[in-house]
């Protein structure tokens, strides 16, 4: 096993330096962080007057904002903005630099906050700060350079302030509008703020994100809505007791929500969690490239969330490299409505409108330039993630999969050590989940309820999943870790494997769309799969047709010591084969017939029969995605291979011998996919069965091979007896 491994590692590293070089580009950079040491904890709304006000000074234009307002709302709002015509500020930055002292509010009325004061591009010592330029253009800047040039990148800057409260007064996030202008990486930005509170107020268009909270200990985001960003709504990056609730996000680039690298609190615990880091709650993130994104989403619990009409619901994965908390681990997704997640945004890439500045984009009419490689019409999709349950979700109306699970190597994320290379994905539980249905009682099937690579230990699904891919999968029992029919594969399938590393090839830089993937359009024989099972079915017919074409000719008449005609059923020789003299074609075998009985003759039709019907379903099965079909034509094709191997024993033992084991391997890897995963096993039938069916089709053209030359040396003996 331990060799095996090894083994395993080394394939798996050497799939990803190819994937590493088709030009995967980093989803986010950020300076090196450390998480929290987890003594803060979650804030609490405070109620009564605010500490400080912020408004414009257009009267008319608030008295509009409000007329609408409920009676006791719009009368608090006309006596906060008479206070802070007096004693209050225009600009929310103005506002949180008087901030003295811990436990402050601050309240923001009715209004577009376009925040002049900050906008303007870095001078001075600002404009050469001694930092890396990220590949996204932008310079990771620590955070002694963002204290000392807050506004290099950041519409509005909370730096170190602690507890302090950020709240609009309207009656919904709408009222208050944080506004970037696509001039600023992020419109708000809380940096090692703890206890930090942001509630009621929309934040918007920027070239990266509109809420970043950074290394707190302590923050939540409440009715909080942002939208049109070339990245992320909402980014929480190495924090500790968060809590995202009643929030709303969309058209973004990557994720609606991103709780990336959570404080890594569980790791090492198996399904015991004693607490989570962030709770993410009753929130709705829609027309998103992804609805949630989770790189190192570690330790969450998500439940009670919407969604819907993103490219993909969620995400959680391994994938990114310098993101602390790797591998991916410990997300809980529960009680969620995933649905409709079928937006396919790669057609803004294609026709040039992302290659424009982000302000001329049309994000504010629904463009979304998706900066991530993904399977548009995918609900949750975990690339090499760990510990992660997903429960009573109800997930519905998705053209490709409701759920993807596969492996992601550890030299993704820098690990080079061969012994983690198979690390992920393991461990994972699917329980309880509804699938194809909507709340009302609606049938609306996915694709798939399920797509796995069959990478991994431990991972199992409830056991009334609908369609899947493998068709059979390891069931849980009622205790988490506990399952049954588990399996601990190192590899994913290889079929699947090909597949993943060509889709990863993906550049939004470049405008690179791989070609052969279906994520990005590709479709029938266009898809990477069909070709692969086209090119092997063309071989494998070849060859099909040539052991039937050989096996054509007549028995020759094999005579007993008495002279008597040997039976019918005796095997005729192989031409050449140094078996027996080559046969004239007078006696009805055709120069390098293959060996057989006439009873194995009509083994090879029917097999033949079987085989070419096999790798027809085998095509259509890629073509169309269908893994049931695709086990179907391995049992075909095995029925071929034995019926072959039957009839060349007798003449080609050995040969006859080696052929059977192909059947063999066939029916296994077929019963694999369609009745019981085979247990023990640290490779996927499929991984033993490709390079032995290589190895079978280079020694079927030796034995299909003609041999003349003991025929052409024979001719002048015949001539001189003529003479």
């Amino acid at each position: 096993m331990g060799h095996m491994r090894k083994l395993a590692s080394i394939v798996a590293l050497t799939s990803v330096l190819l994937v590493a070089g088709g030009g995967a580009a980093l989803a986010h950079e950020e300076r090196e962080v450390s998480f929290p040491d987890g003594t803060g904890s979650v804030p609490v709304l405070r109620q009564g007057e605010p500490d400080l006000l912020v408004c414009k000074t257009d009267k008319a234009d608030f008295e509009r904002r409000i007329a609408n307002f409920p009676a006791d709302l719009k009368s608090r709002n006309l006596d906060l903005f008479a206070k802070c015509q007096e004693k209050g500020v225009r600009h929310v930055q103005e506002a949180v630099d008087r901030v003295n002292r811990p436990g402050m509010t601050i309240a923001i009325l009715p209004g577009l906050y376009r925040e002049e004061p900050s906008l303007p591009a870095p001078a001075g010592a600002c404009a050469r700060l001694p930092a890396r330029w990220s590949d996204w253009g932008y310079q990771i800047l620590s955070y002694e350079q963002q204290v000392q040039c807050p506004h290099n990148q950041n519409l509005v800057a909370i730096l170190g302030k602690q507890n302090l409260q950020i709240e609009g007064t309207g009656a919904g996030p709408l009222d208050v509008v944080i506004d970037a202008e696509y001039r600023k990486l992020n419109a708000v930005r809380a940096d090692r703020a703890d206890g930090v509170y942001f509630r009621n107020l929309t934040a918007q268009r920027t070239t990266f994100n509109s809420l970043y909270v950074l290394e707190t200990d302590g923050f939540v985001i409440d009715r909080v809505l942002t939208r049109w960003n070339d990245e992320y709504g909402f980014l929480t990056f190495a924090s500790d007791h968060g809590l995202y609730t009643d929030c709303e996000s969309y058209g973004n680039g990557d994720g609606g929500l991103y709780p990336g690298s959570a404080s890594n609190l569980n790791e090492g615990r198996g399904h015991d969690v004693p607490r989570y880091a962030i709770e993410i709650r009753r929130c709705k993130s829609h027309d998103n490239a992804l609805g949630y994104s989770g790189t190192a989403g570690d330790s969450l619990w998500v439940h009670d969330n919407e969604f819907y009409d993103n490219m993909v619901g969620a995400t959680m994965d391994s994938l990114w490299p310098s993101h602390p908390g790797l591998p991916q681990n410990h997300a809980r997704f529960e009680n969620n409505k995933i649905y409709d997640n079928n937006r396919d945004y790669y057609h803004h890439t294609r026709d040039g409108t992302c290659a424009k500045p982000p302000a001329e984009r049309g994000y504010e009419r629904g463009v979304v330039c998706s900066q991530v490689g993904v399977p548009p019409g995918t609900g949750v999709i975990v690339a090499g993630g760990n510990y992660n349950v997903f429960r009573n979700n109800q997930v519905w109306g998705h053209r490709r999969a409701g759920f993807q699970l596969f492996g992601v190597p550890a030299f993704i994320r820098g690990e080079n050590d061969l012994a983690k290379q198979a690390d992920t994905s393991d461990f994972n539980r699917y329980e309880g989940n509804v699938f194809g249905v909507s709340p009302t009682g609606e049938r609306r099937p996915n694709g798939l309820d399920v797509w796995w690579d069959g990478q991994g230990a431990g991972n199992c699904w409830q056991g009334d999943a609908g369609a899947s891919s493998p068709v059979v999968l390891p069931v849980c029992a009622a205790t988490a870790p506990e399952l049954t029919g588990g399996t601990r594969r190192l590899l994913a399938e290889p079929v699947k494997l090909v597949k993943l590393y060509l889709c990863a090839d993906f550049s939004a830089a470049e405008a690179r769309l791989p070609a052969g993937c279906d994520w990005f359009g590709a479709s029938g024989l266009g898809k990477v799969e069909a070709q692969l099972a086209l090119g092997g079915s063309l071989v494998l017919g070849l060859v099909a047709g040539l052991f039937w074409w050989r096996s054509r000719g007549r028995a020759a008449q094999r005579h007993d010591g008495d002279g008597a005609a040997g039976s019918g059923d005796a095997p005729a020789p192989v031409a050449g084969s140094g078996d027996a003299p080559a046969l004239a074609t007078g006696n009805g075998v055709l120069p390098g017939s293959v060996a057989i009985t006439r009873r194995g003759r009509r083994l090879v039709v029917a097999g033949t029969v079987a085989g070419a019907l096999g790798l027809v379903l085998d095509v259509v099965a890629a073509a169309v995605g269908s893994s049931a079909q695709a086990g179907a034509a391995l049992l075909l094709m095995g029925a071929w291979w034995l019926c072959l191997g039957s009839a060349l024993r007798a003449g080609r033992p050995v040969f006859g011998w080696f052929t059977i084991v192909v059947g063999v391997l066939a029916c296994a890897d077929a019963f694999d996919r369609l009745v019981y995963l085979i247990p023990v096993i640290p490779l996927g039938p499929g991984w033993i069965r490709g390079p032995v069916t290589g190895l079978w089709v280079l020694c079927a053209v030796v034995v299909l091979a003609p041999r003349r030359r003991r025929a052409a040396a024979e001719r002048p003996a015949e001539a001189e007896v003529t003479t």
